[in-house]
């Protein structure tokens, strides 16, 4: 099985402002069918459009992300790792965000590496793999 590469929201927003050209550099040395999104960070990104009140320029910026990277339903297996998985970082002490609780689990169920800037990540045991770009 070819490796498969989630991006979380933090890294999509920076591929959609287009300025980090060694984070643009990075995703072409990947094939784009190994390289996906969340359905949670879907939403993330059209809450912050919505909120900014939707500029045409990060909209269409969005959209070319869309036409390049698939977007994986949060469904019933990942719901079941969610609960397991948080149950165990909870034991451990470990809490994050709602949303990026949700997109970690999301990338365990999947069998996915998470691509994120976010350092709370870095504190979530093995069982996450996790790669900065």
């Amino acid at each position: 099985m070819k490796q498969r590469y989630m991006l979380d929201t933090n890294v999509v927003s920076h591929i959609m402002q287009g300025r980090d050209t060694a984070l643009l550099t990075r995703l072409t040395t990947v094939p784009m069918d190994q390289v996906v999104i969340s359905s949670v960070t879907l939403a993330e990104l059209e809450y912050g459009l919505h909120r900014k009140g939707q500029p045409e320029r990060l909209r269409s910026a969005l959209t070319q992300v869309l036409l390049r990277v698939d977007v994986l339903p949060w469904d019933e297996s990942v719901a079941r790792c969610y609960g397991e998985f948080c149950s165990a970082l909870e034991a451990r002490g470990i809490s994050l965000g709602d949303f990026d609780m949700m997109i970690a689990a999301h990338a365990v169920a999947v069998n996915a590496t998470l691509v994120s800037r976010d350092r709370a990540f870095a504190q979530v045991p093995e069982r996450l793999l996790l790669e900065v770009w």
